[in-house]
This record gives structure tokens, C-alpha cells and sequence, in this order.
């Protein structure tokens, strides 16, 4: 009777281990690829519960998410022959289990050395069209996508596709920057050059209008003075023609005090004159009058 229940025991562990060994779960986040003898023969499993063959079929599983390849730095030629060193970074998928297989053995590590070098012939040739300034400029969007077309164009043939190639930072080479910056260093130098000859030039124009307008402005104010200064004379001749008119005596008598008062007030003043000259003419009688020379 135990002989019977240990057959019936071994049986059932026989099923339960087939069973096992027969089915087979694909996650959402996989890709299933089902084999016989070496062979493929299903690679388009849908999530979930399925069934295979033991000991004559056999499953393997890649990942079916956005996988990413980093650290890469290549150094590359401009169109002016010049090398930039590039840092970028590669997002990928899965998409053709099968020819995944078929190309790279299903080895990832194989597959990310074959998507470098289609990734690596991609920047080289959107890079080895352009010039330095071009590559470092506003022209980057535009690299990239070309860059992602070039990669995506090869990518198929790996049974992956490339969601994205970004460039994370480009350096220059040592004797590129030297250069780069020498020429940089020239253009801002010759650019204060001719920002300083313009305000030397701007400096002189002001200069030279300033000068002209002060002399116009002294020259209007001379003339002005002058005309004024002869309508002043002109009125005090008038003025002194009417007064003359008036009282020639007084007139004459005013004008010889005031010539008095200037040249006789001080206390060293010397004068040298006749007696009878026509300067002492007020002096020389009481009643102010002209006394008749003999």
C-alpha cells in the first residue's frame, strides 16, 4: 500500500514539475522570444500566461523598456578639420525581438557596441559638415535631429530603435581652444579699436561743433556790444549836441570841471602846461569867463 501512495506521490511531483516547466509568464516590461531546438519559432508574445513544450522549447526573455548608453566621448572632425571632444548619451529599445536575436545573438552588451559605432558614424557625419562656430552655435537642435535620423536610419537592422541621441557638452581640443580663443581675443580687441577710434572721431565732431558755435555766440555778442555801444556813443552826442546848444558857456564850464576833477584830484599827479593854454581857461578870471591873451 505505500509502495502504491509513493508511486502516486512520485506522479503527481512528475505532473507538477512538467506543468511548471510547461508555461511561462511575459510582464508588460518584457519581450519573449519562444525557441525549439535552437530555433525560433514565436517572438510576438502579449503580456501574460502562456504554454510551451518541455525539454524541446525554451524561453528567452529581453527587456522591453527604454534602455540607455552613456559615458560616451569620441573626439571628431569639423568641416574645418578641427577636433571636438563630444559627450552624449543614447536612449534605446527593443522593438523586433527576433532580429535582436538574429543580429547581436541577444547579447545587450554586443548590441550597445553596435549601436555606438552606427551612433558614432551618425555624429560624424552631421559634425564633419559643419564648422566649430556652427557645431557650439544655434545650429545644435538641428544637429541632434540630424544626428537621431542618421542613428535611427541603421538602428533597425539591430531589431532596436533609438528614441533619442543627446549631446550633453561639447569641448574643444587643446590646440582648438588656443586657437578659438586667440581668435576671440583678436575680434573683441579689434572691436575696442574701432569702438575707441568712433568715440575719438564722435569726441572731435562735438568738440569741433562746440568750438564753432562759441565763436559764432562771441562773435554775434561783439557785434551786438558794438552796435549797442554805438547807439550809447551816437545818443551821447546827441545828448551832448543838445546840451551844447542849450548853454555853449555851461556846457563848455561842466566839461572843464570834469576834466578838472580827473586829472587834478590825485596827490602825485603832474601836469605840464602853458599857463594860458585853453585847459585853465575857467581858472584864470573870477567870473569863470576866458580872460584875452595879450
Amino acid at each position: 500500500m505505500s509502495s502504491k501512495w509513493n508511486l502516486i506521490l512520485i506522479a503527481a511531483a512528475v505532473v507538477l514539475v512538467l506543468g511548471r516547466m510547461s508555461v511561462f509568464t511575459v510582464d508588460v516590461r518584457e519581450h519573449a522570444l519562444k525557441f525549439q531546438f535552437g530555433e525560433i519559432v514565436r517572438a510576438d508574445y502579449d503580456p501574460g500566461l502562456h504554454f510551451k513544450v518541455p525539454f524541446v522549447q525554451n524561453v528567452t526573455k529581453y527587456p522591453n523598456r527604454i534602455l540607455n548608453y552613456e559615458d560616451a566621448q569620441e573626439k571628431f572632425l569639423t568641416g574645418e578639420k578641427k577636433n571636438l571632444i563630444v559627450d552624449y548619451f543614447v536612449t534605446w529599445r527593443i522593438t523586433d525581438p527576433g532580429q535582436f536575436y538574429r543580429s547581436v545573438r541577444g547579447d545587450e552588451e554586443f548590441a550597445v557596441e553596435r549601436l555606438a559605432a552606427i551612433v558614432k558614424e551618425g555624429i560624424k557625419a552631421a559634425i564633419s559638415r559643419r564648422t566649430v562656430r556652427e557645431v557650439v552655435s544655434a545650429e545644435r537642435s538641428e544637429l541632434m535631429d540630424q544626428m537621431l535620423l542618421e542613428a535611427r536610419a541603421r538602428s533597425p537592422e539591430l531589431g532596436i530603435e533609438v528614441v533619442d541621441v543627446r549631446v550633453k557638452r561639447i569641448d574643444l581640443s587643446e590646440e582648438v581652444s588656443d586657437s578659438v580663443y586667440g581668435r576671440m581675443r583678436e575680434e573683441r580687441q579689434r572691436t575696442a579699436a574701432q569702438l575707441r577710434a568712433e568715440g575719438e572721431e564722435e569726441s572731435e565732431l562735438i568738440q569741433a561743433d562746440a568750438d564753432r558755435q562759441r565763436t559764432v555766440l562771441l562773435a554775434e555778442a561783439y557785434r551786438e556790444a558794438e552796435r549797442t555801444r554805438g547807439e550809447g556813443d551816437a545818443r551821447a552826442a546827441e545828448i551832448y549836441a543838445t546840451a551844447y546848444t542849450q548853454d555853449p558857456e555851461f556846457y563848455s564850464f561842466y566839461r572843464s570841471m570834469s576834466a578838472y576833477r580827473s586829472s587834478i584830484g590825485g596827490d602825485h599827479d603832474v601836469l605840464v602846461l602853458q599857463p594860458d593854454s585853453d585847459f585853465f581857461k575857467f581858472l584864470q578870471s573870477e567870473s569863470g569867463t576866458r580872460v584875452a591873451s595879450e
